[in-house]
């Protein structure tokens, strides 16, 4: 007789893990990646159109920076396929090792580049390589800092402990704003060595962070929830066994809903930490100056923190679908006075409008963290949920700055607020059309609860 995931589980013993390594490990990793990830927004926005593509000038130059900023979103996808893989085959922990020593490398290398001046067009060829390798980790990043939560998580409060990895965006975007306004102290606002190694110093001395979250991953453990359903399971070598066709073949509903209702939230965050930085910062713009952007920036990631393990206690008491779904009908208004409040042109105005937009931000990424990963069976449920999760991001993070960034070039401020009430109304219809998945069993391997 075949033993259910539960009862092997059982019979393995208590978890040597405790759940405060866990939320550690996880929230680390996150927070590693996504500081490597954001620092890299906070250059494209701040020196990338005169570091790399001096030729260009201001606004052609900004729309290519964004351009190599997108470039991640499209990688994405892919790594979530392939890590997605591994992680279902070989388990979570070795997986995000690997996404980690990835991001460090290239994050570390973007750093060391030498500028077009010195190396001419190859500059911005290799910037584009090393930000598709960033792309490419944080793609199997997520699900795996997720799952390792939600997967060790007591069910009733499987919401808060899942919103630990959620914290990286936050604390990351805190992180790679407060370095670059150090820096920028230090040096200068405009100056000619910031321009030339200053904004380098965030990107080599994110090898000290990945070091110590590297060191902390490889003290946790398998979670039991994979260990068990290994060990029910027999590994085919059936193309048709492997997680990404599974996944696709019995879950593609939740795939493509789960990406759409995710895209309102990568929008609005990468629109709140990269655009308006430049929008911000920019003279054709607010022309704040880039200490003043850089500060506000960590104010509002403390907001974006707070928010996402409100908005996941919540989902907890609640449930997931009806605070993503009232985030997504508060976005819509939202998006429309967005402009017209940072167009007032006040530090204040500024202020108002990037912490509303993280808090709007929150109110989904605080319970995604356990919505997707309940969605899907364990035996795929690292590739599912990660490929849902990335395809939100190619749409929502990696396409939307991009057009933003013509339309508000082209037709002014408050076009980019219409674009993003479409983006919230395709977000929120694409949440209506998934299941409330709080309570569910994730030992149950079969996919038959997830997939109610």
């Amino acid at each position: 007789m075949i033993e259910s995931t539960a009862t092997i589980a059982a019979r393995t013993g208590p978890r040597r893990t405790s759940m405060a390594r866990v939320a550690v490990a996880s929230s680390m990793g996150s927070i590693i990646e996504f500081y490597d990830f954001l620092i890299y927004g906070t250059a494209a926005a701040l020196v990338f159109p005169q570091v790399f593509f001096p030729a260009l000038g201001p606004a052609a130059g900004t729309l290519a920076a964004f351009g190599t900023f997108a470039v991640a979103f499209v990688s994405r996808p892919l790594g979530a396929v392939l890590f997605g893989h591994f992680g279902d085959r070989l388990g979570r922990k070795k997986t995000l090792v690997s996404t980690l020593l990835i991001m460090g490398a290239a994050t570390v290398t973007i750093g060391l580049l030498p500028d077009a001046s010195v190396i001419g067009v190859a500059a911005p060829i290799i910037l584009v390589v090393l930000r598709f390798l960033q792309g490419f980790a944080v793609g199997g990043e997520w699900a795996g800092a997720a799952l390792l939560a939600a997967e060790y998580a007591p069910p009733k409060r499987r919401g808060l402990f899942a919103a630990f990895p959620q914290l990286g965006p936050s604390i990351g975007f805190a992180l790679a704003s407060a370095t670059f306004l150090i820096i920028n102290l230090s040096l200068g606002d405009k100056s000619e060595a910031f321009l030339t190694f200053g904004w380098r110093i965030p990107f080599i001395a994110s090898a000290a962070l990945v070091i110590i979250g590297l060191y902390i991953r490889l003290k946790i453990e398998e979670t039991p929830v994979f260990k068990a359903d290994r060990e029910a399971a027999v590994v085919s070598m059936d193309p048709r066994k492997l997680p990404v066709w599974e996944s696709v073949r019995n879950q593609p509903r939740q795939i493509l809903l789960g990406g759409a209702s995710t895209m309102m939230l990568f929008a609005f965050f990468y629109i709140g930490t990269a655009f308006l930085s430049s929008y911000g910062t920019n003279p054709t713009g607010l022309g704040h100056s880039r200490p003043t952007i850089l500060f506000l920036g960590i104010v509002g990631a403390m907001f974006f923190a707070a928010g996402t393990l409100v908005s996941a206690v919540l989902s907890d008491r609640i449930g997931r679908r009806i605070v993503i779904v009232t985030s997504c009908i508060v976005a819509i208004p939202w998006a429309l006075l967005l402009f017209p409040i940072l167009d007032i042109g006040t530090t204040w105005s500024f202020a108002l409008g990037l912490s509303g937009t993280l808090l709007i931000v929150a109110g989904v990424y605080g319970p995604v963290g356990a919505f997707l990963p309940e969605l899907f069976a364990t035996r795929y449920r690292y590739t599912g949920a990660g490929m849902a999760y990335n395809l939100g991001a190619l749409v929502g993070g990696g396409i939307t700055p991009l057009v933003a960034a013509s339309l508000g070039a082209s037709l002014g401020s408050y076009s980019i607020g219409l674009l993003l009430a479409g983006v919230s109304v395709v977000s929120l219809l694409a949440t209506f059309g998934l299941p409330e998945t709080r309570g569910i069993d994730l030992d149950a391997s079969s996919g038959s609860t997830a997939v109610r």
